[in-house]
């Protein structure tokens, strides 16, 4: 199981936004490759990046920043979301170095784009899903629909995608631990992996991840944690790798 730092880009920084929201936010660097760096050099295979700004205009705002990351490591996976709602923009990340991209909102607006997208980019689309309470919410979380998580990853399912990343939007940057239970009924309705995402708070969560890691669950999304301290990421990915494999 893979654990995949998370770097939440907005205005240009790095930051963790507590449940999503904009006005809630900790900023932790002004050099968001610099922080690339770190994580590679703890060992990540894997950079999970969001462009927030994006997320609310609905296109790309730090796209700048991501084509940095991207050359500065081009070897390592990168996964984007934030702000991605059509194929040009997909496209460009694409050609820039990013090896997935990760279509949130604009899949459940439009699920027809990730047909579409799966492909003209086989191999390279991830669909985010973010739930309150089992609901898709969208838009930057701010609209919870009334779509199931579960009904959704199926029809995504049969399009294709590399993966799911799902999150708990009640966990999301509250260091509260991962809803383990629901994540892992994610991952054994469908064949596709999934990643989780949201509340990871230390070393506990990532053995208890690994104990449901065989129903699908291919990664986990960390960012608060290994930014307080609360998670030592290096620590973490060597117990997944001997628990996990």
């Amino acid at each position: 199981m893979l654990l995949i730092p998370a770097i939440d880009l907005k205005n240009g920084r790095c930051v963790r936004l507590r449940q999503g929201r904009m006005d809630d936010e900790t900023i932790f660097s002004s050099d968001p490759v610099d922080v690339a760096g770190r994580w590679v050099a703890a060992g990540a295979r894997r950079l999970h990046l969001v462009d927030l700004n994006g997320a609310f205009a609905g296109k790309p705002v730090n796209g700048d920043i991501i084509s940095q990351i991207a050359a500065a490591f081009p070897d390592l996976p990168i996964q984007v979301g934030g702000g991605i709602r059509d194929e040009e923009t997909m496209a460009a990340y694409l050609t820039v170095g990013v090896e997935y991209v990760i279509i949130g909102t604009q899949a459940v607006k439009e699920p027809a784009i990730v047909t579409t997208a799966c492909r003209n980019f086989p191999g390279h689309v991830i669909v985010g899903l973010d739930a309150v309470n089992g609901m898709v919410a969208i838009d930057g979380w701010a609209t919870v629909t009334e779509h199931p998580v579960t009904e959704l990853s199926k029809r995504f399912e049969q399009d294709g995608v590399s993966a799911i990343v799902y999150t708990d939007i009640g966990r999301d940057g509250m260091l509260t631990g991962p809803n383990i239970a629901a994540t892992a009924a994610l991952a054994e309705s469908v064949s596709t992996p999934v990643i989780a995402s949201g509340g990871i708070t230390d070393i506990d969560d990532i053995s208890a991840l690994c104990e449901v890691a065989a129903s699908g669950i291919m990664g986990a999304i960390t960012g608060r944690a290994i930014y307080e301290g609360t998670l030592d990421f290096a620590q973490g990915q060597k117990l997944a790798d001997r628990l996990c494999g």
